[in-house]
């Protein structure tokens, strides 16, 4: 057993959720969700391109099994907006509305700030070898 290499791996998960619970804190006088901005970013980077349930689950950072419900909450608040789809009836177009990009605009704000001092944390190539790591870590995964 490496004792080094698990305490690695703890302290990426507790971070991980730290930085979650810290977004999640930011976006809470909104009363949106760290889900909910999650999907509204990834529909807003679809730039006006409808998408289904399925493509914005496959493009969320933290994936959730309650999507529809994410979905539901945020077309009750007017962020979102859901259309039949015109080539398949079983499924359905979904898309940012201006009142979602005009929240997203103050969420995305918020959540930089947040951000912004831990960005001094590390130097530029410590971020990049930071980066390096873990993704030399995923990729034995894949192996």
């Amino acid at each position: 057993m490496n004792k080094t290499y698990y305490q690695a791996i703890h302290q990426i998960i507790i971070t991980g959720h730290w930085i979650t619970d810290q977004v999640s804190t930011e976006l809470k006088e909104f009363g949106i969700t760290e889900p909910q901005y999650n999907v509204l970013r990834t529909l807003k980077g679809a730039k006006g391109k409808p998408l289904t349930v399925q493509e914005i689950l496959d493009n969320m950072v933290q994936r959730s099994s309650n999507i529809t419900r994410i979905v539901d909450k945020l077309l009750s608040k007017g962020f979102v907006e859901r259309k039949e789809c015109p080539t398949n009836r079983r499924k359905m177009d979904i898309t940012i509305t201006q009142e979602g990009e005009v929240i997203l605009k103050k969420l995305d704000k918020k959540v930089h700030d947040f951000h912004k001092p831990l960005m001094t944390s590390l130097n530029q190539e410590e971020f990049e070898m930071l980066k390096n790591l873990i993704l030399k870590l995923k990729s034995k995964q894949n192996d």
